[in-house]
């Protein structure tokens, strides 16, 4: 992990257990299942260093692929899903307006393809599958997710995202789809995550609304970004885990110093993760309403 991903972890943690609520592990491996399994066994290690325990057994998404495929074929049943041909450069060359989250705002290019067009496309390359979501002037597409950071944030499907992958041209189910079945199916009644997802949430209540699910609450905090305004990323080694342990010693220490420098602790004071949960409320991350730069450790 790098220390984006600490605060976020920190603050989902802080928020169930200042609730005596239960906090989930879920390992999201779809993308690839052998690449992940390392890095799973350093964030697993990381998170106990921490003190950041979580409850019942870890899920691994590559063990639910039958929920996924479940909830894809009540979708399909209705009608709402149908092949997409059009490759991720082609989308991501056009000048076709792009979503929050840098995803191209699809113009509904595959989505009236003959049955003839779409046995000849599919000769060529396996489609992708999307979601038809309603016109702009069908209020079921118009989605208000209340976020408890960032406030009210609204979109129009049609026109903030377009229609939106469910499963990848490659049969791997969509980030999307597989965490709205796993949010239900868990019991997830609070999902905290990084304000970078925020432009995922109208998708994900859309889904939900359409496979009967509840809504659960969502927090989105600030980002971590460096003084130039870049945020914080694994591919760049931004203080990740080796260096901070190294530097810190002591999860204690290092907990003291990334909570005060994001506003949920007065001062640098070593504490503990119970000692921060005991302190906690949402009040410090709204009043910051906006992403928190950090610079480098002082020697």
């Amino acid at each position: 992990m790098h220390l984006g991903n600490v605060f976020a972890a920190l603050v989902a943690w802080l928020s169930a257990r200042s609730a005596e609520g239960t906090l989930v592990l879920r390992i999201e491996d779809l993308d690839d299942r052998a690449r992940s399994g390392p890095w799973t066994e350093l964030l697993l290690d990381d998170l106990r260093w921490l003190g950041l325990y979580w409850d019942g057994e870890i899920v691994y998404q590559h063990d639910r692929i039958e929920l996924y495929q479940h909830a894809l074929n009540a979708l399909e049943a209705r009608g709402l899903i149908y092949p997409c041909f059009c490759t991720r450069a082609e989308l991501h060359a056009a000048s076709a307006p792009h979503a929050s989250d840098g995803t191209p705002i699809y113009p509904g290019t595959c989505r009236h393809l003959s049955a003839d067009e779409i046995a000849e496309r599919a000769r060529l390359r396996r489609p992708a599958l999307r979601l038809k979501v309603p016109p702009a002037t069908d209020l079921t597409g118009s989605i208000l997710c209340t976020d408890r950071v960032f406030g009210t944030h609204h979109e129009v499907l049609e026109r903030d995202c377009g229609d939106f992958l469910v499963r990848r041209s490659d049969g791997v189910f969509a980030y999307q789809l597989a965490v709205v079945v796993d949010d239900a199916e868990m019991g997830v009644t609070e999902v905290v995550r990084g304000r970078d997802l925020l432009g995922s949430c109208a998708r994900q209540m859309y889904l939900q609304q359409l496979l009967g699910y509840p809504h659960p609450a969502y927090a989105h905090v600030p980002l971590l970004v460096a003084p130039n305004g870049r945020r914080l990323a694994k591919r760049d080694r931004d203080l990740d885990m080796g260096e901070l342990r190294a530097r810190f010693g002591s999860s204690e220490k290092l907990l003291g110093w990334v909570a005060h420098r994001c506003g949920l602790a007065p001062d640098e004071t070593p504490r503990s993760a119970d000692e921060l949960a005991r302190t906690f409320t949402w009040d410090a991350l709204r009043a910051q309403h906006r992403d928190i730069v950090m610079t480098t450790l002082e020697s």
